[in-house]
């Protein structure tokens, strides 16, 4: 159980530390200043991050327009939850395979 806690905690933070990195790139996008490289931003959303880049494109309305990023992090996000259920079934808190076995 503690095991959960400290994930979705470590989870929780890397979202909010994503969702900043999307408001950081909008701000120097708008000050046509040196930006975050979209590597950075796709990486910080694969990497159980897609919540936070999902909200960042949609609050800041920031990266919209470009496929790739309304294909990629809506499928990040599916990918985190996936893995976050899975992470869940195996350290014993829910039993959702148990139900269809």
């Amino acid at each position: 159980m503690i095991l959960s806690i400290i994930f979705f905690a470590a989870v929780g933070i890397w979202n909010i530390v994503t969702f900043v990195l999307y408001g950081i790139d909008k701000q120097k996008a708008k000050a046509n200043k040196r930006r975050i490289s979209e590597k950075i931003l796709f990486v910080s959303a694969f990497c159980m991050g897609g919540l936070g880049a999902f909200l960042g494109m949609m609050c800041f309305r920031h990266k919209t327009q470009h496929t790739s990023f309304k294909i990629l992090i809506p499928l990040f996000l599916i990918l985190n939850i996936i893995i976050a259920v899975l992470f869940l079934e195996i350290t014993g808190v829910i039993n959702i395979f148990g139900v269809f076995a």
